[in-house]
Order: C-alpha cells, then sequence, then structure tokens
C-alpha cells in the first residue's frame, strides 16, 4: 500500500505505554521490522548521475533475502533511515514502502554503539571481548525498541503478520503482543545465542528473554542457540519448554502463551550469484586480478567485516608461520584479506584495526620481494560484482570466525564455483558449517590445525575438491534465501496445538 507522502512518522520516547491505535489512512498486512531500512542515501556523484531519489537499495544479505518479497506483498519495512536527529517521512522505493523510525545522535550512541554492539555483540559471541554493562545503554535501549514497536503499531493492519529482525529489537515481540495481541508476531536472530552460563552475565537477562518470548516464532541460525534461548527462558523466565514450544506463564502461574524456538538457517541468493560467475566479463575480470597479482600459484581469499569475532589475526598468524616454515612461498601464494570497515566509531574496532593492520605490515614487510605481495589488504567495501571476480580468482576460501551466527561468504564462495574447482576452509565455530560439511572444518584457536587445513586445501587433489564443492553447492542451491523466508514465514502462520498439561 502507498503511504502519503503528508503522512508523518511519530514515535513515543520516554516510559509511556506503546500506543494501542493505528493509523486509518495506511494499514499494513506484512511489515518487516529491522534496525536499518533496506536502502543508503545515495553519493552526490549517484545523484549527479541521474538517481533523483537520493536513494538505493543496500547491500547485504538481510535485504537481499526479504526485498524481493516485499514488493510483492501489501507489506512495508520499518527501520532507521541512517541519519541521526533528521525527520524523514515514510516513502516508497523500488516498490517497497518504508517508514523510518527517527534516532538521535544519543540513541545512536547509547542504543545501537552502546548496547547493541557493546554489550549484546561481545556477550552473544561467547565473550570473545568483554561486554560492557551501562544502565544508561539499557535504559536507551528500551526506548527506542518503544519506538519501534509504535511504528510498527500505527501502520499495521488488524491480524498482521510482523516479522521483527535481530539483537537490536529484542523488546519489540512483547511490547506488540501487549499493545496488539492481535498480530502474528515473528522475530529472527541473525547471531549467535549465547549459552545460559554465559548470558547469565547481563543484568537485564529476563527481560531480554521475556521481550523475546512475546513472540509466536523466535528464529535462530543454528539448533545449538534454539537450545540455549530454550535454556534461558526456562532458567530467567519461568518458562516451562516442551520440545520446540515453551509456555509462558502470568503472574498467577496459568500459561497466557505459547512460543516456539527454531533453527532456521539463512542463505544467499543462490540466482544472483550464479548469474554473475558465469557473465564473462565477471570471468575477465578474476583473470585480470590473477594477472595484476602475478599470476602465483596459488590464491588465498578471506572477506570479511573487520570484526574480532571473524578471527582475521589468527589467519594470519597461521598465513605467517606457513611463509616463515617455506611450506608456502610468496613467489607462489598470495592472501588477499578484504576488511570492510565496520562499527569505527567503537574503541575496540579502531584497536582491532590497528592490530590487523599492523600484522599485515610485519607480513609484509618481512616476506614481500619486488614482485611479490605477500598480503594484499583491501579495507574496504565493494559491489556484489567484484566479489564474484575475487571468489573466482582465488583457489583457497578461508573463513576463520572465532564465533558466527552463519557466515554467508562461505555460501556465496561455494555459489560462485560453478565449475566445481576451489577450496573452502570453514571454521567449525560458524553456523555455515552445519550445512557446508564437505568443507575442511577448522578450530581457529588451533594454529596447527588451522596450518594444516591451509596446506591441506592448497594441495587438494582436483577430483577430491570437486567433490567436496560439488556436495557444497547442492545443499546451498536446495536451500536457498527463498527457501529460508518462505519456511519461517510458513512456521509463523502454523497454528500451535497447546498441550498445558
Amino acid at each position: 500500500m502507498q503511504l502519503p507522502a503528508s503522512e508523518q512518522l511519530k514515535t513515543e520516547s520516554g516510559d509511556e505505554p506503546v500506543r494501542k491505535h493505528h493509523s486509518t489512512t495506511a494499514e499494513y498486512d506484512f511489515m518487516v521490522v529491522s534496525n536499518r531500512l533496506p536502502v543508503d542515501r545515495c553519493s552526490t556523484s549517484e545523484r549527479n548521475g541521474g538517481n533523483s531519489e537520493g536513494w538505493r537499495r543496500s547491500p547485504g544479505g538481510l535485504v537481499t533475502a526479504l526485498a524481493p518479497m516485499m514488493t510483492k506483498t501489501d507489506g512495508a519495512w520499518v527501520g532507521w533511515h541512517g541519519a541521526p536527529d533528521e525527520t524523514v517521512r515514510p516513502f516508497s522505493h523500488d516498490g517497497m514502502d518504508l517508514v523510518p523510525v527517527q534516532l538521535s545522535t544519543d540513541d545512536v550512541e547509547l542504543y545501537y554503539e552502546g548496547f547493541s554492539n557493546a554489550t549484546l555483540w561481545p556477550l552473544y559471541h561467547d565473550v570473545i571481548a568483554p561486554p560492557e554493562f551501562h544502565r544508561t545503554w539499557w535504559d536507551s535501549y528500551r526506548n527506542v525498541n518503544r519506538k519501534f514497536a509504535d511504528a510498527v503499531v500505527r501502520y499495521a493492519a488488524e491480524g498482521a503478520t510482523i516479522w521483527v529482525q535481530d539483537y537490536q529489537l529484542q523488546l519489540v515481540p512483547r511490547m506488540l503482543r501487549e499493545a496488539r495481541p492481535d498480530l502474528k508476531v515473528g522475530f529472527f536472530n541473525h547471531i549467535p545465542f549465547p549459552p545460559p552460563e554465559i548470558f547469565a552475565q547481563l543484568p537485564w537477562r529476563q527481560a531480554i528473554i521475556e521481550g523475546l518470548l512475546g513472540s509466536d516464532l523466535v528464529g535462530f541460525q543454528r539448533p545449538s542457540d534454539a537450545a540455549n534461548f530454550m535454556r534461558s527462558a526456562r532458567r530467567f523466565a519461568g518458562a516451562t519448554v516442551k520440545q520446540q514450544q515453551i509456555h509462558v506463564k502470568g503472574q498467577d502461574g496459568h500459561v497466557i502463551h505459547v512460543a516456539r524456538a527454531r533453527a532456521f538457517p539463512i542463505s544467499i541468493d543462490v540466482a544472483q550469484i550464479s548469474d554473475l560467475a558465469s557473465k564473462p566479463e565477471i570471468i575477465e575480470r578474476a583473470r585480470q586480478i590473477r594477472q595484476d597479482l602475478g599470476n602465483p600459484k596459488t590464491i588465498l581469499l578471506g572477506v570479511d567485516r573487520l570484526d574480532y569475532t571473524k578471527g582475521i589475526g589468527h589467519r594470519l598468524k597461521a598465513y605467517e608461520e606457513l611463509l616463515h616454515d617455506s611450506s608456502l612461498k610468496v613467489e607462489d601464494a598470495t592472501l588477499i584479506q578484504v576488511a570492510s570497515p565496520s562499527r569505527e566509531r567503537v574503541e575496540q574496532y579502531r584497536l582491532l584495526r590497528e592490530e590487523v593492520e599492523g600484522t599485515v605490515g610485519h607480513i609484509n614487510g618481512t616476506y614481500d620481494t619486488i614482485q611479490n605481495t605477500a598480503v594484499r589488504y583491501l579495507h574496504h567495501s565493494y559491489p556484489v560484482e567484484e566479489m564474484v571476480a575475487l571468489y573466482l580468482a582465488a583457489d583457497v576460501m578461508l573463513v576463520t570466525a572465532l564465533r558466527d551466527g552463519m557466515n554467508l561468504v562461505a555460501k556465496e564462495y561455494v555459489t560462485a564455483r560453478t565449475d566445481g574447482s576451489g577450496a573452502l576452509v570453514l571454521s567449525e565455530f560458524a553456523g555455515a558449517a552445519d550445512q557446508l560439511k564437505q568443507a575442511l572444518l577448522v578450530n581457529p584457536h588451533d594454529i596447527d590445525g588451522l596450518k594444516s587445513a591451509i596446506m591441506r586445501a592448497v594441495n587438494l587433489p582436483p577430483k577430491e575438491a570437486s567433490r567436496r564443492m560439488k556436495a557444497m553447492r547442492k545443499q546451498i542451491l536446495d536451500h536457498d534465501v527463498d527457501h529460508w523466508s518462505a519456511e519461517f514465514l510458513a512456521a509463523l502462520g502454523e497454528k500451535v496445538v497447546r498441550d498445558d498439561s
């Protein structure tokens, strides 16, 4: 449904309850709610080039997964538009109706950079970095979640389906259930969910669990994440768990709601990656990349956000030791490390960038020759066309995450290898390891084991490489991103048979 340009989104702040009424001018039967809208502002050059709307579709797995469905339904996407202290009215772009939520500079600092990314992110990733617990951050997180919930309440039609996305919005489901019990609410957690022994550290653990239990269905990347959540629901919210059903009790001890928790591993747009991998200009670009690097015998590739969960340091250490041992020689092998910028205002990320760039400089200073570079380090984001060319150019893909909800890069690499060549070294701590069992699985903390896996990948016989790659490609082709969204929404629509005995 098209929103009138004059319809101004209004949100609540402070601790007032979410409004229980909704607008009569625009009602939606389906709404996606995420921290960010699926669009970014165009650059000046893009606007000068003729993009008069000023917006372009964002890259990323979530947008790829849901945008096609949004254009086919009477739906709207609720999220922040990316600029603090700026009011943007609801608008349409590329066939999608978009409802912006306004965030202040303080909201971005406290709710997003603070509680979401310096409290929840490290806590949910096995405390690889120490989480910080600040009451002002929590207050902002709660208030911002209320803004998102209020936007949904304002525009949702009677009985609408609402799909809330990710850890930034874990309080929204309960807020919606209290304000609009007619809504069908699903939640998907794109990152890991920690075991109760780690989750217990969070001072607001009960409120988070109760927020998520406002959902009819809570989805996770891995069965272990769903199991961790159900254990926490039992421990911190007093819920009764029967198989995958979580019976939420009221103050009188009676069951007032049944939520379900299941794994729905996310995937990629297989058709897009496969089509790009077959384009002559992409194939030529891959050849050019190899030529620009001096046509080494082996190109190894790492593609990550610059994040401490990705194991970039472990990967560099293993590679440096292989050069030191002469297992690899700089004349024969090059590592391309793409590290896209991430959360650069957060102190831990600034320190990580310094550490990674210092390590790269040390390796290159030690092992480079006039003709050869040991590590080609690229601190940029690249369009998908260039990424596919890199996938085609690389003989070995290194995914060494210390903890990862899924890791779609691994799936993109496998999908791009349409000829069955190439090798994937994959951390067992990435969700993708559950589906890509024919990868060379590693514990990235075991540097000797990681070195062995890299050398095995470098020397993998072509017949074995093809057998492994074909098996992994079949799994991904059978379970693409459309399958993921359809499976979740079908499960959300299922009628739950309550067993209160």
